[in-house]
């Protein structure tokens, strides 16, 4: 499977698949709650929506609550997101952005098509379009020994 396919089935989703990004100027406040009311662990950091300039976590948050106490909620998604993003593009195999999420140790990636995000895959995006493969070469190894 690769990563167009792992976007289309989430499109074909109940729930809105939309990529959701803030500005590098926003408060680490404002992004958490976002992060909160869409039950999501990580945000593109965008002044258009389209070129991401970093990606801010769940984890990045946290990380700097435990260092810093409450204060970080006031400074800017810059001063937290990770500038260094590490992407995909659509034609790549999901077992390929599982190697590099794992290498990384990081769990949400961008697809890009040039310098443009087309959307982003997250760790279980990938797991469960790998499960969804694995389960389909089941049955047909199980038809083909059943003589099906």
């Amino acid at each position: 499977m690769i990563v167009s396919q792992i976007l289309s089935a989430k499109s074909e989703g109940t729930e809105t698949e939309a990529v959701f990004t803030v500005r590098p100027d926003m408060t680490i406040a404002d992004a958490a709650e976002l992060l909160s009311a869409r039950r999501i662990g990580a945000v593109i950091v965008s002044e258009d929506g389209t070129h991401p300039l970093g990606i801010l976590s769940e984890r990045d948050i946290v990380r700097e609550l435990g260092r810093e106490g409450a204060t970080v909620l006031a400074r800017q998604v810059k001063d937290l997101m990770t500038s260094k993003l590490k992407s995909c593009t659509p034609d790549m195999s999901a077992l390929d952005v599982l190697e590099k999420m794992s290498e990384g140790r990081f769990r949400h990636m961008p697809v890009m098509i040039g310098e443009e995000m087309v959307g982003l895959v997250s760790i279980g995006d990938v797991v469960k379009a790998r499960l969804s493969q694995l389960s389909m070469e089941k049955d047909a190894l199980e038809g083909m020994i059943m003589g099906h």
